[in-house]
């Protein structure tokens, strides 16, 4: 069994650099700094699709997220298959459970120039300015919508939208530079809850196939 890791990783990259930056503007943008700047630590449910351009049948899966910022978070995909993504800090670890297999790679060399470089450091709102251009996108099925497109060609996104609604993140829209859109919803959403520091750690199990740094 062969699965591709490349959508997975830029979609839960993404989703988690855009939790850990701030930005300050009006309307939906100001809403996103207003989260984000009170946001510590974060865990929600998460259920997401992702549909090719071609319109093939979506691929959905489902599980829950932690962040703690600056650059730590953990995503447990839960259901159609388990999968683990770990950020500690330092390195960056996607586990398979059924192939026993663990991809890692250093922080700064796994992010790269993708928005998820702002895990790497505290960020802030120059470093959000530096790398995306935010406006308002209008409301839509209850949400109002911030569309971040990245400066950098290279990012591997042509754009994400965030949907708010009461203050909070409830959903996330990625398109892809392959046509390709993700689509994120957030439930039971805990902001600033106690998390232990074992969440954001990883070792490899024994016997497991280890590749990378």
């Amino acid at each position: 069994m062969k699965r591709c890791f490349r959508t997975p990783w830029r979609a839960l990259f993404a989703v988690a650099c855009l939790f850990a930056a701030q930005a300050a503007q009006a309307g939906a943008i100001d809403m996103l700094h207003q989260f984000l700047d009170g946001t510590k630590t974060l865990r929600a449910d998460f259920a997401q699709i992702v549909v090719a351009k071609n319109g093939r049948k979506p691929q959905q899966s489902a599980g829950t997220m932690m962040l703690a910022r600056p650059g730590k978070f953990r995503w447990q995909i839960e259901k159609p298959y388990n999968q683990l993504l770990v950020g500690d800090g330092e390195r960056v670890w996607l586990y398979d459970p059924d192939l026993r297999q663990v991809t890692v790679r250093r922080m700064g060399t796994a992010l790269g120039g993708t928005p998820a470089a702002l895990l790497a450091g505290e960020g802030g709102r120059d470093a959000l300015a530096q790398n995306f251009t935010l406006r308002e996108d209008g409301e839509r099925e209850g949400f109002a919508w911030v569309e971040a497109t990245p400066r950098m060609a290279d990012s591997g996104f042509e754009k994400v939208r965030l949907g708010f609604a009461g203050g909070e993140l409830r959903a996330m829209e990625l398109l892809d530079n392959f046509g390709q859109t993700t689509s994120l919803r957030f439930a039971r959403i805990e902001r600033n809850p106690a998390l232990a520091p074992a969440l954001f750690r990883f070792t490899p199990p024994a016997g497991a196939d280890v590749i990378g740094e």
